[in-house]
C-alpha cells in the first residue's frame, strides 16, 4: 500500500480518484488547491504525488517545481494529471509523468503502480538544471506571497464579519429606547398627558425634530446591515414607479424648502407599472434625493426626472436626479455608493451624514434587478434643466420578483 497524495481543486475529481486508488489499496491525502498540497506534502511524505495542472492559487507547473525543491522529496514521483496542460513543460519543471483526463478507470491504478514501481517518462526537451533550480527559488517567493495573502484576506473577512455583527447588534440597540421616545413624545405635544406652554410646544417640537433624524439613521442602520447579512425582508408586489416616485419627492421637498434650494420635477410617463417592494424603494429614491439637496448650495437647483427604457431583453424603469453643487472628483465615483464612504469624511465638513443613504439606495436597487450610477457632470437634462454638478440614477427592472428570503 502507497501514501498517495492527490492536489486537485475540483471535488468530483478528486473523489474519482480516491474511489480508484482506495480499491486498489492506497491511501489517499486530498488538498484542495497549491498551497495545502505544499504543507501536506512536507507533513505526510507521501510516495507520489498527483499535481492537477489548473489550480487558482498556484499551477501545478509552480507546485510541481515548489516540491522539487524540497530535499525530502528526493526521488517520489510527481505526476501531473490534467485536461489541458503540457506534457513537456510538465516534465521541465521535475514531473515524472503525464496523466491527460478524463481519467481512463480501468487503467488508471495500473498506471500510478507502474510510476510507484519506478517508471518515470523523459521529456524530449533539452533539461535546464539551472533554469529549473531558478524557478523554485521564484516558487518559494510566490507560494509566502501566496499565503500571506491568504492569511489578510481571512482577516479580512473575519473584520467584515465582526463589523457587521457589530452593526446589527448597535442598530437593535439604539432602536429599542426610541420606540418609547417617540411615543412619549407625540403624547406631550398632543397634551395627552397635560397642557404644556407655548415654550414648552417650541422645545418639545425641536427635540422631536431631531429624534426622527436619529430614528432614520438607525432605521438606515438597520436596513444597510440587514441587507449585507441577507435578513432583510424584500417583498414583491405590483406597484406604480412614478406614484412612489411622487412620495419620495414630497417627503424630502420641506428640507429643500428649508435651504432655499428650487426643486424642479419632470412630469412621470405613462406606463410605469412593476413588481417589487415599494417602501424601501421609495426609501432609496428619498436617500438619492435628500443626497442632492445636501450637496447643493443653498438657493440652488436639483432636478428630478422619470424615464422608462425600453431595452429589447431588460426593460427598466430610473429616476434621475441632477444637482448644481460641487460635483464628485473622477477618482471617487465608484466609491461613493459604498457603505461610509463619504467623499470628505472630515469632521469638519459640511455635509452630515455617516455615508449610509446611497450604499442602501444601491443594495436596494441591485436587489429589484438594477443598480444605481452616477455621472459628474451630468447627462441628461432634466425638467428643462441641464445642470453642473452631479446626476445619479437609480434603476430597477420591470419584471416579476419573487420575495428576497432573509
Amino acid at each position: 500500500m502507497a501514501r498517495i497524495l492527490h492536489i486537485e481543486d475540483d471535488p468530483k475529481n478528486r473523489l474519482l480518484v480516491r474511489k480508484l486508488l482506495d480499491a486498489a489499496g492506497h491511501e489517499v491525502i486530498e488538498a484542495e488547491g497549491g498551497v495545502e498540497g505544499i504543507r501536506l506534502a512536507r507533513a505526510y511524505s507521501p510516495d507520489l504525488v498527483l499535481v492537477d495542472l489548473r489550480m487558482p492559487d498556484l499551477d501545478g507547473y509552480e507546485v510541481t517545481l515548489r516540491l522539487r525543491g524540497i530535499r525530502a522529496l528526493d526521488g517520489v514521483p510527481i505526476v501531473a494529471i490534467t485536461a489541458e496542460g503540457d506534457r513537456d513543460i510538465s516534465l521541465a519543471v521535475g514531473a515524472d509523468g503525464f496523466l491527460e483526463k478524463p481519467i481512463q478507470a480501468r487503467r488508471f491504478a495500473r498506471q500510478i503502480a507502474r510510476f510507484l514501481r519506478g517508471y518515470r517518462e523523459t521529456s524530449t526537451e533539452p533539461d535546464s538544471k539551472q533554469l529549473r533550480l531558478a524557478g523554485q527559488r521564484i516558487v518559494e517567493r510566490l507560494e509566502r506571497k501566496v499565503v500571506e495573502l491568504s492569511d489578510a484576506n481571512a482577516k479580512l473577512e473575519e473584520v467584515a464579519r465582526l463589523r457587521r455583527e457589530f452593526l446589527r447588534n448597535l442598530s437593535h440597540e439604539l432602536a429599542t429606547p426610541m420606540t418609547p421616545i417617540v411615543g412619549y413624545l407625540r403624547l406631550l405635544i398632543d397634551e395627552e398627558l397635560g397642557p404644556i406652554t407655548p415654550m414648552q410646544l417650541k422645545s418639545l417640537t425641536a427635540v422631536q425634530a431631531s429624534t426622527e433624524r436619529l430614528r432614520g439613521l438607525i432605521d438606515t442602520l438597520l436596513d444597510v446591515s440587514g441587507l449585507e447579512t441577507g435578513r432583510m425582508h424584500l417583498y414583491s408586489r405590483s406597484y406604480d414607479f412614478g406614484a412612489v416616485a411622487a412620495r419620495a419627492i414630497e417627503q424630502t421637498r420641506s428640507r429643500f424648502e428649508a435651504r432655499s434650494i428650487e426643486l424642479h420635477v419632470e412630469p412621470a410617463p405613462a406606463g410605469l407599472d412593476a413588481t417589487g417592494d415599494p417602501d424601501k424603494l421609495r426609501r432609496a429614491m428619498v436617500h438619492m434625493i435628500d443626497n442632492a439637496g445636501k450637496f447643493s448650495e443653498e438657493g440652488g437647483q436639483v432636478a428630478v426626472g422619470i424615464a422608462r427604457v425600453d431595452h429589447p431583453t431588460a426593460p427598466s424603469l430610473e429616476l434621475r436626479i441632477s444637482d448644481d453643487g460641487p460635483g464628485v472628483p473622477l477618482h471617487q465615483q465608484a466609491k461613493v455608493f459604498d457603505a461610509f464612504y463619504q467623499v470628505d469624511g472630515s469632521v469638519r465638513r459640511a455635509h452630515g451624514g455617516v455615508g449610509l443613504g446611497l450604499a442602501f439606495s444601491r443594495r436596494v436597487a441591485e436587489a429589484l434587478g438594477g443598480g444605481v450610477s452616477l455621472h459628474s457632470p451630468p447627462v441628461h437634462e432634466i425638467a428643462g434643466c441641464q445642470l453642473s454638478g452631479t446626476e445619479v440614477v437609480l434603476r430597477v427592472r420591470v419584471r416579476p420578483l419573487s420575495p428576497v428570503e432573509p
